[in-house]
């Protein structure tokens, strides 16, 4: 709830896997976590992604259990309870809309900048209204109703 721990431009063209996203938590988000959030890791991550294929691979999960990180469950069929869904892009937009981009790299530092522009009660409402998502979801068996 404290705000984003690191954000990753996927390169033009690259194929993502389990191989690569074990990669990005390994040499990139857990030295970021270190880094920006001292003590997080021994002190425990609740950790939470979707249930696409690339996170529920034997490759990941192995390494995310020799962490030990907790796993949130997400419900199957519930794609719109991520948090970056329903809060964090849509803010994101109103930020970016009306602009136009020449090259990646703008439009990388532009996303940067409307990160960098949400405050940290941005970040614990979205995670508030994620909570009451999946309470949600709960109650009906699994699915989120609005």
């Amino acid at each position: 709830m404290n705000g984003v721990i690191m954000r990753w431009p996927v390169p033009i063209g690259t194929t993502i896997n389990a191989q690569y996203y074990k990669k990005v938590l390994q040499d990139k988000l857990r030295p970021a976590i270190r880094k920006k959030r001292p003590g997080l890791l021994e002190s425990g991550i609740l950790f939470h992604h979707d249930n696409a294929p690339v996170h529920t691979a034997r490759a990941v999960t192995d390494v995310l259990a020799g962490y030990k990180w907790e796993l949130l469950e997400h419900p199957r069929y519930s794609s719109d309870l991520a948090p970056c869904d329903f809060h964090l892009f849509p803010k994101m937009k109103e930020h970016l809309r009306g602009q136009r981009f020449e090259t990646e790299e703008d439009i990388i530092q532009a996303t940067k900048v409307a990160i960098k522009n949400l405050d940290k009660c941005s970040y614990v409402t979205a995670f508030k209204d994620w909570l009451q998502r999946i309470e949600k979801c709960a109650n009906n068996g699994g699915r989120y109703v609005e």
